[in-house]
Formats: C-alpha cells, structure tokens, sequence
C-alpha cells in the first residue's frame, strides 16, 4: 500500500471508567476506500469523532500525510483537509443546492459589495457548485437552485457528499451514507463513493450494511469492544467471516489496525 494520507496509531478515549477506543490504529491512503465496522458500542463513532475533529483523544496520535497534527476541533480537520458526512445530514432544507455547497464556505462579491455590505455572489458560487456536481458524474441533481427541502433522501446525500468531495482536499469520511436509502438511490450514493476514490481522495466509510462495504471497500477495519479486530479485505474474507471477527465468534492472528 502506498504511504498513508491519514494515519492513527494507539488512539485511546475514555469516558470516565468507560473505554471508548483501546489502543486503536488505522491508516488510509488516496485513491483508496477504507470500511470500518463494527457492532454498536465497538468505537466505530468515538474512532470517527477523533479523526474529525469532533473528540480529542486522551493518548496516542494522528498524522496527516506523515505530519503529526492535532485536532481540537472540527474546523481543524477540515483545514487539514479531511471532511466529514454524518449520518443526520447537515444540510439546510430552505437553501438551494449550490447555497448548501458552500455553506460556511460563502464567496462574497468582489469589492466593497463584498467587503463592506458582505453580499454573497450567487451567481460564481452556483457556477462552481454546477462544475462539482458535474466533475463527481452526479446526474441526479439537475437544477443548480432548486431547494434541498424539495430533495430526496439520496438527492440530499449526493448534496452532503458533493460537497465533502468538492472541499476535502485529503480524506472524506462517510458515517452511514445509505442507511435510510432504497435500492436505487443506495447505488448512486456508492457510485459517488467509488468516485471519490478514484479521484485520488482517501475515503473512510462506515456501514451496517455488509453488502455496500464488500461491494466498494478496499480494506475494512473491525472494531469490537473499543478495540480494532483486525483488517480484512474482500478479497481475503467472506462477509461471514467479517461478521462473526465483529461479534468475536472468531479472531484475526493480527489485529494491529494498520
């Protein structure tokens, strides 16, 4: 595998007498989709909440690219250039779809329209919003302006994803991106995914769901009980053996997390 683009090693996170992550480690590089699963309670959001920004862990470290960094809170991920999609996503229904984009992200009109009366130009942000959604192959979004509210549930996560691919310069993390989806809107949504990576982006995905994680994963990471179980790829493993490493019927002979 070629050098990590974001890298975790002996992470640990307690809340009081609780364990959250035990000596965790994990490694992703561009151009690549790394799954973590894990039954509830095995770490998998606590992993994820460090690695974003949203937890500071208690030990261990992170590197980005090499270069320890260290994350107090959210925006500080994302300037390092990892962007996250969570599952309640963080959308604003009443804004149109290029407003959604670039939400906190605004480009403001040039000038003293822009600097002194702060007016947003809607008309550049709309432009480049329409060349994102057309650079990630997103077909179901055809109106630039049209409100998110109006959107259905895979239209607004191909809104969330969009916009985590269009600014996340390293790494995007997709915290179950087809949980409440059907069939249809489901393969679009893995599509995306597949077309992250093959962008160059690192992608970390976390999924229930079996079959998505063995259909786009490059490598999947197990959690259980704050700890990691092992790695696996589809390629090595059967979704039953993931399965029963997950529910601890059956153990890895290496569970380093890397």
């Amino acid at each position: 595998m070629t050098a990590p683009v974001l890298e975790a090693r002996g992470l640990v996170k307690l809340f009081g007498r609780v364990v959250g992550l035990n000596d965790v480690g994990l490694s992703v590089a561009g151009g690549e989709v790394l799954a973590v699963i894990g039954d509830n309670g095995a770490g998998k959001s606590t992993l994820i909440k460090c690695l974003s920004g949203a937890l500071v862990p208690d030990r261990g470290e992170i590197l980005v690219d090499g270069v320890p960094v260290h994350f107090k809170r959210p925006q500080d991920a994302r300037e390092a250039g990892i962007e996250t999609v969570y599952q309640t996503l963080a959308v604003a229904p009443a804004l149109d779809i290029a407003s959604n984009l670039f939400l906190a992200r605004e480009i403001r009109r040039k000038g003293p329209l822009g600097s002194v009366l702060r007016m947003l130009d809607t008309r550049e942000m709309k432009r480049q919003a329409a060349e994102h959604i057309q650079r990630l192959g997103i077909t179901t979004l055809q109106n630039i302006g049209q409100a998110v509210e109006t959107l259905s549930g895979g239209q607004r996560q191909a809104v969330a994803v969009a916009r985590a691919g269009a600014f996340g310069g390293k790494v995007v993390i997709l915290d179950e991106p087809t949980a409440a989806l059907g069939v249809r809107e489901s393969a679009q949504v893995l599509k995306l995914v597949r077309d992250l990576r093959d962008q160059g982006l690192a992608v970390i995905l976390i999924s229930h769901n079996m079959p998505h994680v063995f259909e786009v994963a490059d490598r999947i990471h197990i959690q259980r009980l704050g700890g990691c179980a092992g790695v696996i790829t589809p390629a090595s493993h059967s979704m039953e053996d993931a399965v029963a490493v997950m529910t601890g019927a059956k153990t890895l002979t290496s569970a380093s997390g890397s």
